[in-house]
């Protein structure tokens, strides 16, 4: 069987017109960085990478190491291939511009470097979150407001999945694709063509501990998941929570399920947990291409007209009935 790989992927991608080369060097150049990732990562606690990094990003969030070291290796990465016109990152409060000694392409990357890194201390999955965007075209250096813009208008979203092995999982727009990390060779191999959530589910994942904050929409959903066979459901559901965005929606998408960081009374004052442009947008591209269904338990996630680059929304996605059924209890009031 011809081991196919991810420039191989895209060459043939380019070939059928669902590319450009400028968008194909762009994946090529961020995978190499997941794999300088990914070496850190696997290295732990022999590389010195683990624990806190004794500041805070934008967010007000203590950063590990590894989230530092992480968002170091894709601003560098990405500066100097003249693809991009200015990057974004979830650590950092600005728009990262391009050195002035590099040249400039047409793109927007905006990236969560290291998803899930309150888990690397304790040897469980993390990963990273990357969305593509046009530039708009006009003069001079890109701002805040050229990111601002409907996660319907992205050209490609992905994330890595430093597990037990390295996975990219990939869309530009046509289908889910899925990419194994060979660390012999190290290269990734096209593993998982056309990636799809089953619709048929019996998994949730949700942070149980905020039970007491959330809005009566939630409670009813989640209670009727936990009736059970007994239930209005007619059937057992069990619960998987990672903590790790990546992890759990990399499982829905694989097995079925659905994922919910919904909007409640503990974050509501910032608009939910999660945030639009770094995790929120590129996953729900990755899930309705998938056949799944992305809300925010009132509207669809990629139709928001963002309004700030670190914005938060409550997040609900993954097989499409389940989205549809908690997003019909929230309309209804």
């Amino acid at each position: 069987m011809r081991r196919v790989t991810l420039t191989q992927f895209l060459i043939e991608q380019q070939r059928a017109g669902r590319t450009t080369p400028e968008l194909r060097l762009l994946i090529e150049v961020v995978a190499r960085a997941v794999k300088a990732i990914s070496v850190n990562v696997s290295k732990g606690a022999l590389a010195g990478v683990l624990g806190e990094a004794g500041t805070d990003n934008v967010q007000g969030e203590a950063q590990k190491k590894l989230d530092v070291i992480a968002n170091e290796i894709l601003l560098q990465a990405n500066e100097w291939g003249g693809h991009l016109a200015a990057m974004a990152s979830e650590e950092v409060e600005e728009v990262h511009q391009i050195p002035f000694d590099y040249p400039k392409g047409g793109f927007l990357l905006l990236f969560d470097p290291l998803d899930g890194s309150s888990n690397i201390d304790v040897n469980i999955s993390v990963g990273t979150i990357f969305s593509v965007l046009r530039n708009p075209e006009g003069d001079g250096e890109p701002t805040e407001q050229n990111f601002l813009q409907p996660g319907r208008e992205q050209v490609a979203a992905g994330y890595a999945l430093y597990g037990p092995s390295t996975q990219l999982i990939l869309t530009v727009g046509n289908g889910v694709h899925g990419f194994t990390l060979d660390r012999e060779m190290g290269s990734f191999i096209y593993t998982h063509p056309f990636m799809t959530v089953p619709a048929e589910t019996q998994e949730f994942a949700i942070n149980a501990s905020n039970a007491r904050f959330w809005e009566p929409p939630v409670q009813r959903y989640i209670g009727e998941l936990q009736a059970g066979k007994t239930g209005p459901r007619g059937k057992d559901f069990n619960m998987r929570w990672v903590a790790s965005m990546v992890a759990d929606v990399h499982r829905i998408l694989t097995r079925g399920g659905i994922f919910m960081y919904p909007l409640d009374e503990k974050c509501r004052d910032k608009g939910g947990k999660l945030r639009l442009m770094y995790e929120a947008n590129p996953m729900a591209m990755i899930i309705e291409q998938a056949g799944g269904a992305a809300t925010t338990g009132r509207e669809r996630i990629m139709d928001l007209q963002p309004t700030k680059l670190h914005q938060r929304v409550p997040v609900v996605l993954g097989s499409a009935a389940e989205v549809e059924r908690v997003t019909k209890y929230h309309l209804e009031g």
